[in-house]
Protein backbone atom coordinates (compact mmCIF):
# COMPACT_ATOMS: atom_id res chain seq x y z
CA UNK A 1 0.00 0.00 0.00
CA UNK A 2 1.02 3.61 -0.56
CA UNK A 3 0.67 6.40 2.00
CA UNK A 4 0.60 10.15 1.47
CA UNK A 5 1.91 12.64 4.01
CA UNK A 6 -1.41 12.91 5.87
CA UNK A 7 -1.61 9.12 6.24
CA UNK A 8 2.00 9.00 7.45
CA UNK A 9 1.17 11.63 10.10
CA UNK A 10 -1.72 9.44 11.29
CA UNK A 11 0.86 6.74 12.15
CA UNK A 12 3.90 8.77 13.26
CA UNK A 13 3.96 11.49 15.93
CA UNK A 14 6.71 13.41 14.07
CA UNK A 15 5.88 16.76 12.54
CA UNK A 16 7.83 19.12 10.29
CA UNK A 17 10.63 19.94 10.38
CA UNK A 18 11.38 16.56 11.98
CA UNK A 19 9.09 14.44 9.81
CA UNK A 20 11.66 13.09 7.35
CA UNK A 21 9.51 10.90 5.09
CA UNK A 22 7.43 12.62 2.39
CA UNK A 23 5.67 9.58 0.98
CA UNK A 24 5.51 5.82 1.49
CA UNK A 25 5.62 4.14 -1.90
CA UNK A 26 5.11 0.60 -0.60
CA UNK A 27 4.22 -0.78 2.81
CA UNK A 28 3.75 -4.35 3.93
CA UNK A 29 2.50 -3.95 7.51
CA UNK A 30 4.80 -5.61 10.02
CA UNK A 31 7.27 -6.55 7.28
CA UNK A 32 8.72 -3.63 5.33
CA UNK A 33 8.25 -0.14 3.98
CA UNK A 34 9.72 1.95 1.17
CA UNK A 35 9.47 5.70 1.03
CA UNK A 36 11.01 8.89 -0.26
CA UNK A 37 12.35 12.12 1.18
CA UNK A 38 12.75 14.97 -1.30
CA UNK A 39 15.78 16.87 -0.05
CA UNK A 40 15.59 20.62 -0.70
CA UNK A 41 17.78 23.58 0.13
CA UNK A 42 14.92 24.81 2.35
CA UNK A 43 15.73 22.16 5.00
CA UNK A 44 16.62 23.98 8.23
CA UNK A 45 19.73 21.86 8.87
CA UNK A 46 21.44 23.13 5.70
CA UNK A 47 21.87 26.54 7.34
CA UNK A 48 24.75 25.17 9.38
CA UNK A 49 25.66 21.85 7.71
CA UNK A 50 27.65 23.11 5.88
CA UNK A 51 27.50 26.72 4.64
CA UNK A 52 28.61 26.72 1.01
CA UNK A 53 28.66 22.90 0.85
CA UNK A 54 25.26 21.60 2.03
CA UNK A 55 25.22 17.92 3.08
CA UNK A 56 22.34 16.18 4.85
CA UNK A 57 23.59 15.04 8.28
CA UNK A 58 24.04 11.28 8.53
CA UNK A 59 22.05 11.10 11.75
CA UNK A 60 19.05 12.56 9.92
CA UNK A 61 19.39 9.99 7.14
CA UNK A 62 19.30 7.32 9.87
CA UNK A 63 16.25 9.01 11.41
CA UNK A 64 14.48 9.00 8.02
CA UNK A 65 15.21 5.28 7.75
CA UNK A 66 13.91 4.70 11.29
CA UNK A 67 10.72 6.60 10.49
CA UNK A 68 10.24 4.45 7.39
CA UNK A 69 10.62 1.29 9.48
CA UNK A 70 8.26 2.74 12.10
CA UNK A 71 5.57 3.08 9.42
CA UNK A 72 5.87 -0.67 8.71
CA UNK A 73 5.68 -1.55 12.41
CA UNK A 74 2.90 0.90 13.31
CA UNK A 75 0.76 -0.11 10.31
CA UNK A 76 -0.22 -3.29 12.12
CA UNK A 77 -3.62 -2.83 13.81
CA UNK A 78 -2.27 -3.99 17.19
CA UNK A 79 0.48 -1.31 17.08
CA UNK A 80 -1.71 1.67 16.11
CA UNK A 81 -1.26 4.56 18.52
CA UNK A 82 2.06 3.27 19.88
CA UNK A 83 5.40 4.99 19.63
CA UNK A 84 8.34 3.41 17.84
CA UNK A 85 11.36 4.58 19.85
CA UNK A 86 14.79 4.46 18.24
CA UNK A 87 16.78 1.89 20.25
CA UNK A 88 20.11 1.60 18.44
CA UNK A 89 22.16 1.48 15.28
CA UNK A 90 24.65 -1.15 14.14
CA UNK A 91 26.84 -1.40 11.09
CA UNK A 92 26.00 2.10 9.82
CA UNK A 93 27.89 2.93 6.64
CA UNK A 94 27.72 6.13 4.65
CA UNK A 95 28.70 5.72 1.01
CA UNK A 96 27.90 9.10 -0.58
CA UNK A 97 26.74 12.54 0.52
CA UNK A 98 23.09 13.53 0.23
CA UNK A 99 22.66 17.08 -1.06
CA UNK A 100 19.83 19.46 -2.02
CA UNK A 101 17.94 18.21 -5.06
CA UNK A 102 18.43 14.54 -4.19
CA UNK A 103 15.48 12.21 -3.80
CA UNK A 104 16.34 9.93 -0.91
CA UNK A 105 14.90 6.45 -1.54
CA UNK A 106 14.30 4.85 1.85
CA UNK A 107 13.73 1.17 2.64
CA UNK A 108 13.49 -0.77 5.86
CA UNK A 109 12.80 -4.47 6.25
CA UNK A 110 11.74 -5.62 9.71
CA UNK A 111 13.77 -8.77 10.27
CA UNK A 112 12.91 -9.79 13.83
CA UNK A 113 10.78 -8.84 16.80
CA UNK A 114 10.96 -10.10 20.38
CA UNK A 115 8.17 -8.63 22.44
CA UNK A 116 8.28 -4.86 22.07
CA UNK A 117 11.85 -4.85 20.67
CA UNK A 118 12.33 -5.10 16.93
CA UNK A 119 15.17 -5.04 14.41
CA UNK A 120 15.30 -3.70 10.88
CA UNK A 121 17.69 -3.73 7.96
CA UNK A 122 17.63 -0.33 6.26
CA UNK A 123 19.12 1.40 3.23
CA UNK A 124 18.93 4.89 1.76
CA UNK A 125 19.68 5.34 -1.92
CA UNK A 126 20.00 8.24 -4.33
CA UNK A 127 19.41 7.36 -7.99
CA UNK A 128 19.65 3.69 -7.02
CA UNK A 129 23.09 4.06 -5.41
CA UNK A 130 23.57 3.37 -1.69
CA UNK A 131 23.99 6.54 0.38
CA UNK A 132 23.61 4.83 3.78
CA UNK A 133 22.87 1.39 5.15
CA UNK A 134 22.41 0.22 8.73
CA UNK A 135 20.77 -2.21 11.10
CA UNK A 136 18.25 -0.44 13.34
CA UNK A 137 16.75 -1.39 16.70
CA UNK A 138 13.41 -0.04 17.89
CA UNK A 139 11.11 -0.42 20.87
CA UNK A 140 7.33 -0.18 20.62
CA UNK A 141 5.69 1.45 23.61
CA UNK A 142 2.46 3.12 24.59
CA UNK A 143 2.66 6.91 24.59
CA UNK A 144 2.87 8.64 27.94
CA UNK A 145 -0.44 9.98 29.27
Amino acid sequence: MELNIEQIMELLPHRPPFLLVDRITDCRPGQSARGIKCVTMNEPFFTGHFPGSPIMPGVLILEALAQTGAVAALSLPENRGKLAIFGGVKQARFKRPVTPGDVLELSCELIEQRGPVGYGRAAARVEGKIACQAELTFVLQDPRP
